[in-house]
Formats: structure tokens, sequence, C-alpha cells
């Protein structure tokens, strides 16, 4: 029996808008059989740690909208990052890895974030567990 396709998705970016994204998608192509692999890098690691991986925040030059939009996700039930990732463990096969060098780099101890990633990887690790990816997206 062959394995299933591998999606990669690197997740770099920490706002909320992109959070959805590396979400959905994640949740998404679990659902639909796909082995995915979620890699937490800088700035994702860093809100994991700080326990603010379901803060609704946009990039600066959305601040505009962000009541609006912030509404909006509320009205229509919109599910947190972090119920969505739980979701994606429940339907199919997902994983968080935490890249071992953001962790350094964000001054974040590896207890900060153990609970709540499957593993803390090192780069080549990481990059060799990726290689042959059916997708690989960088968020």
């Amino acid at each position: 029996m062959s394995s299933p396709p591998r999606f990669i998705i690197y997740a770099h970016n920490a706002t909320y808008d992109k959070l959805h994204q590396v979400a959905t998608l994640g949740l998404t192509a679990a659902a639909m059989g796909k082995e995915v692999t979620v890699i937490l890098l800088f700035w994702t690691i860093k809100k994991l740690a700080e326990g603010r991986i379901n803060e609704v925040d946009f990039p600066p030059e959305y601040q505009a909208y962000h009541d609006e939009v912030s509404r909006l996700i509320s009205e229509k039930k919109v599910p947190k990052i972090s119920e969505m990732f739980a979701d994606a463990k429940d339907v199919g096969q997902f994983r968080l890895v935490a890249c071992s060098a953001g962790l350094e780099y964000m001054g974040v101890d590896a207890d900060a974030v153990a609970k709540a990633v499957d593993e803390v990887m090192g780069l080549p690790a990481i990059l060799a567990m990726a290689a042959g990816a059916e997708t690989t997206l960088f968020i």
C-alpha cells in the first residue's frame, strides 16, 4: 500500500489572516487523506509560546478593517486556529512541528511549546522530512 501524499506548510507569518490560511488548508488537506505537516517558524513559534495563537490580529495595512472582520468572524462562528488544528488531527494525519532554531532565535524555551506541538526538529531534519512532498507552501 502506498503512503498518502505529503502536504507541507511552512508557517512563518503569525497574523490571524495567515494562520487562518495555514489552519484551513491543513485541515482540508488532512480531511482529503493527505499527510499534513505544519512547520512553525519564527513568529508562529513566538505567538504559540505566548498563548496568543487564537488572537485575531492583522497586518498594519489592514487595521482599518479589524473591527468589521473580527465581528464577522464572531458572527459566523469561525473556529479558532487551535480548534482547526485539533480538528485536523481528528480527521486525518496532521502534525505541528516547531523548528528548533526558531525557538532559539525567538527566545522561546522548548517547554513553552512542547504541549502544543508534536515535535521539535532541526532544519536539516525538517528539510529531509519534507523532501519529495506533493505540495509545499510557505505562508
